[in-house]
């Protein structure tokens, strides 16, 4: 059988590459904090962005910040961007958002996940594990707040 022709209108959704974007670890009172017997405070924060690098290639990379402390000091930061590139083109204007804040962040992140893990682990510290992320749950979150911030402008103005 020939090769589909170039002007095929097929959906594409593939993933050029998954890469660590940005890492980053500090560990602003060791040595001292390392002598302390209490347990320290575990803060993440997860982000999602996404936007178009190439006609059809898009960029979408799911951010990582976890930050313990004991008291008010800081045990150890975790900054770390795993982003994935993907080729995609042919779809309805209506699904690009959920592929972007859904199923591409939920193939980068297992990749982020290990990467933060490790590098706490590296750092001499038991590894914090990220949970499980309902990418679905998390987008449709972000519309609602969206569509809401947008009516109350509607209605102000």
């Amino acid at each position: 059988m020939a090769d589909t022709p170039a002007t095929d209108n097929s959906p594409v959704f593939q993933i050029q590459r998954v890469y660590l974007k940005d890492l980053s670890l500090e560990q602003p009172n060791s040595p001292a904090i390392l002598l302390e017997q209490e347990q320290p405070a575990v803060d993440i924060q997860l982000g999602v962005e996404a936007g178009q690098v190439a006609d059809g290639v898009y960029e979408v990379s799911v951010t990582a910040t976890v930050t313990t402390k004991i008291k008010d000091r800081t045990v150890f930061l975790v900054e770390a961007k795993q982003a994935g590139i993907f080729e995609i083109r042919n779809l309805p204007e209506d699904q690009m958002g959920p592929i972007m804040g859904i199923a591409c962040p939920q193939i980068v992140y297992p990749y982020l996940r290990a990467s933060v893990a490790d590098t706490i682990t590296r750092a001499g510290f038991p590894p914090v594990h990220l949970s499980e992320i309902n990418f679905q749950a998390m987008y449709e979150a972000q519309q609602a707040a969206a569509a809401e911030q947008q009516g109350s402008k509607i209605i102000t103005q």
